[in-house]
Parts: structure tokens; sequence; C-alpha cells
């Protein structure tokens, strides 16, 4: 059986593998709203993604999820497929990648206070203060770099990382009992019947035609961001615990930031080291806080050593039948 610490090392491995794939989500998106309409963006992308989730269920033969999974996976829809993408493809048309990235980084805070209420996680004060100061950091980030206001499309952005929080911390939970891939694949094929109508009718009243570039990052967004890394975040924060994994997320700003510098040629601010400095030392902090076991997780284990007795027993029984027949 895995150690605390191994399963923690595990998570953290797993999820940078997803942060990484979402960092350059806004890039992406940036890129692609520039000449594409950003409800084909938002709304296509969640069916190409669907598409390619429908053929590795078919293929391993995944049993339905049952009714009372539904409602989760419901959830995991309307945060990451419907809520986060519609969202942050209409802010991208006014706002610089690199700005973006910095407004989406009290996603980690809000992804530990949704893993509290729906995991029913359990952390230290000292956990929620550090989480509070890398939040505080790079939200004054982002009011520095909007010359001391904040702008309309913060506004989408800091929405959007509430609903995004809201299916990270839902999908993690249901990712230790259907499985990482399975939660995203089953949430996107749930979400066709929402996503489907709409595009179809933005394909037929929207001129599609765009440069090579725009369609690239709308498909990066499709296959990376809005399949293939939730894969690995799921698993991660599944493995490693929502809230203490979540936080690791406060590096993808300054991931996006690297990433719309090289792509896009936007500019860096001076002050962007000693913001890292300060999410650095808070992401240390909270993962050195201890976590208590949630009760949820403590009944699931209770069951499964349940199971394990009765089966052990049954086994036990069959051999002494077996033996007494010889």
């Amino acid at each position: 059986m895995q150690s605390n610490t191994s399963k923690i090392r595990r998570g953290w491995l797993l999820a940078i593998w997803g942060i990484a794939g979402f960092s350059l989500t806004l890039p992406a998106t940036r890129v692609a709203v520039l000449h594409l309409d950003p409800w084909f963006v938002a709304f296509g992308r969640g069916v190409l993604a669907s598409g390619l989730a429908a053929i590795a269920l078919l293929v391993t033969r995944q049993p339905w999820p049952k009714r009372h999974q539904l409602r989760g996976l419901a959830l995991v829809a309307l945060g990451v497929i419907i809520g986060f993408p519609v969202l942050s493809a209409w802010a991208m048309r006014e706002l610089p990648a690199s700005h973006g990235g910095i407004a989406l980084s009290v996603t980690p805070l809000a992804t530990a206070c949704f893993g509290a209420w729906l995991a029913g996680e359990r952390l230290p004060g000292r956990f929620w203060i550090a989480a509070l100061i890398g939040a505080a950091a790079v939200f004054a980030f982002a009011f520095e770099a909007g010359g001391g206001s904040l702008r309309s499309g913060d506004l989408w952005l800091f929405a959007a990382s509430l609903l995004a929080a809201l299916g990270y911390a839902e999908g993690a939970r249901l990712t230790r009992i259907l499985g990482g891939w399975q939660v995203i694949s089953w949430a996107l094929v749930l979400s066709v019947p929402w996503l489907l109508g709409p595009l179809c009718w933005i394909m037929a009243h929207t001129d599609l035609s765009a440069p090579f570039d725009a369609w690239a990052g709308f498909a990066y967004v499709a296959v990376v961001s809005q399949f293939l890394a939730f894969i690995l975040w799921y698993r991660g924060l599944a493995v490693g615990g929502i809230a203490k994994i979540g936080q690791i997320q406060l590096l993808q700003p300054f991931l996006t930031l690297g990433a719309s510098a090289l792509w896009l040629g936007e500019a860096l601010s001076g002050s962007l080291l000693g913001v890292a400095a300060v999410v650095v030392t808070s992401l240390w902090v909270s993962q050195h806080s201890p976590m208590r076991q949630s009760a949820e997780i403590k009944r699931e284990g209770r069951r499964i050593r349940h199971s394990m007795t009765l089966r052990t027993e049954k086994n036990q029984i069959l051999m002494r039948n077996d033996h007494e027949a010889l």
C-alpha cells in the first residue's frame, strides 16, 4: 500500500503535467478568438473533445455511470465544459493572455474551498493562511497590471475560476470512484446535447474562415485543455488531495505568462519575480500542512475493507466445503 508521502508525490507529478497542459489554454484561446467567434470556440471545443471521449469509452467498453453519479457529472460539465470555456473565451476578446493567466489565480483557493465542502477535506489554519496569501499576491498583480483597476474581462475570468474550481473538486471526488479519464469522458459525452444545438446555430450564422494559427489554437483547447490535461489533473487531485494538490495551480499563471511571451510576444511585468516568490512560498507552506482524511474517504475505506473480509471468508468456506467433499 502506498504511503501518504508517496501518494502526494505521485499526485504532484500527475498534477504538474496537467497544469502544463492547462497553461497554454488562454494563449491558445486568445489566438483562436482573434479570428473565430468566441461562442464557436467555447462550444466547439467541448463537442470535439466529446468525440474523443466517446471513442475512448466505446473502445474500453466502460459501463454507464450510476444514477446517483449523474449529478456530480453534471456539476463537472457545468464547471469545466460549459462555464469556464464560455466565460474565458469571452474574456479573451479584450484581455491579453498573460493578464488573464494571472486573473485566474484565484482558482486554487476556490478549489480548496470546494474540496473542503464537497469531499469533506479538513486542513489546518496555516494552509488557509498560505492559500489566501498566494491568492492575494496574484490578485494584486492583476490589479497592478490593469493600471489600478479590474477590467470587465477580469470579472468574467473570476467567475470562470469559480466554475472551474467547482468542476475540479467534484471531478476529483468522482475520480476516486470512476477513474480520472472516465470522469471527464462521461461529463463530455453527457454535455453534448447542451453544446451541439448552440454550436450548429453559430456555425450556420458565422463566418468560420480563419488562418491556420487560429485553428491550431482551437484544436489545442479541444484536445489538450478539454480532455488530455484533465485526465492527469483529476487523477493528481484524487491521489494527493483536492485542496493541497489544487494549490499547485498557483504555478499555472507563470507558465501562462511564459507561454504568452513566447507565443504571442506579450511583455512581462517587472513585478513578476516578486509575486512568483510569494506564490512559491505559499505553495511550500500549503504542501507541508497535514490533511486529515475526510469522512467520505474513511467510509469508502471501511466499505472496501469490509468487502474484502467478506470475500475472504466466503473463499475460506468454499475451500473448506471442497476439502470436506474430497
